[in-house]
């Protein structure tokens, strides 16, 4: 089975965990201990999230003159090597010598005329409380909103349209290399004039970049793990309820936090909708579990309605 997998940027970095190189190598090795089983029995692309660390490298590079700065698709570049690296070098440390891993920097083009432009909402880098956030947001020219309890900045989100790197994907999949790509959404462009790409200043949202990877490959799985059991009816709430089986149409029906599970929700609905494929939402540690149906929720096109857990 070919199998798409996105990590979720809190699967990498736990909440309110600093973003230091020993944190995120050890939360990698976890995600690795989940991984390496199903590399073992299925052809398997990752991606993952950049949230935490593309935000502190932005933050680095604010801290120097105006011309020192470097631009969100730069910094996006740097952490997807960064973290593509870090999940390189766990995976190999836990399968056999036959087993061949790839990092591919992968370009994916965006409208620039795409109103996210005008409207950022994607959260990048740490939390800071109310007057934290007004102040960099003053001092910087940031956008910021808040994220739960406290404030995050955000930056232009807007919807992937092309995977340039696609081929090359496509190539080492079916030589039987584990690829790990498309990390942090892949790196901003857009299509000049006369064809050409340039980078723009935009983080595209993972899980729709990976939803875009999971179709193009005709995958058969596509698995968002994050630091959640279960996508939530009601969540946070006294009646929430977990959902473990779902149609793209029912699940709409229901509302989820913004930033967070809706476009977990929305990535899954529209690749079961466009490809046939299963989605499911759920645990790093649950990885098998959920391919085998007995934890997470599955988004198929033949559920019937909603499905939930027990109490």
């Amino acid at each position: 089975m070919r199998i798409v997998i996105a990590l979720g940027g809190n699967a990498l970095l736990r909440r309110d965990e600093p973003p230091s190189a020993d944190n995120q190598r050890r939360n990698v090795r976890r995600a690795a201990v989940a991984l390496a089983p199903i590399a073992r029995a299925h052809e398997l692309v990752i991606s993952h999230g950049n949230g935490p660390q593309v935000g502190l490298l932005a933050l680095q590079s604010a801290a120097g003159s105006p011309e020192q700065a470097y631009p969100l698709d730069i910094l996006d570049a740097e952490t997807e090597g960064m973290i593509g690296y870090l999940i390189e070098q766990e995976l190999n440390n836990l399968l056999p010598p036959s087993y061949r891993c790839a990092v591919l920097l992968t370009q994916i083009e965006v409208d620039g005329n795409d109103p996210a432009f005008r409207h950022p909402s994607k959260p990048i880098g740490p939390l800071y409380d109310e007057a934290q956030a007004r102040r960099l947001a003053r001092e910087r020219c940031w956008a910021v909103a808040r994220d739960g309890e406290r404030y995050r900045r955000v930056v232009p989100s807007p919807r992937p349209k092309r995977i340039c790197e696609l081929g090359v994907i496509e190539l080492l999949v079916s030589q039987g290399v584990i690829v790990i790509c498309a990390g942090g959404g892949g790196i901003p462009v857009v299509s000049r004039s006369d064809g050409s790409l340039v980078g723009v200043e935009a983080v595209i949202d993972k899980d729709f970049a990976s939803a875009l990877l999971a179709r193009e490959l005709r995958a058969e799985a596509f698995l968002m793990l994050t630091d959640v059991d279960a996508v939530y009816g009601d969540w946070a709430t006294p009646a929430a309820r977990a959902i473990r089986h779902a149609s793209p149409g029912a699940l709409r029906e229901l509302s989820f936090a913004a930033g967070s599970m809706a476009p977990k929700v929305e990535a899954a609905c529209e690749l079961v909708e466009q490809s046939g494929a299963m989605a499911a939402i759920g645990r790093l540690e649950d990885a098998q579990a959920i391919l085998r149906g007995e934890a997470g929720t599955m988004v198929t096109t033949d559920a019937a309605g909603i499905e939930w857990y027990a109490r």
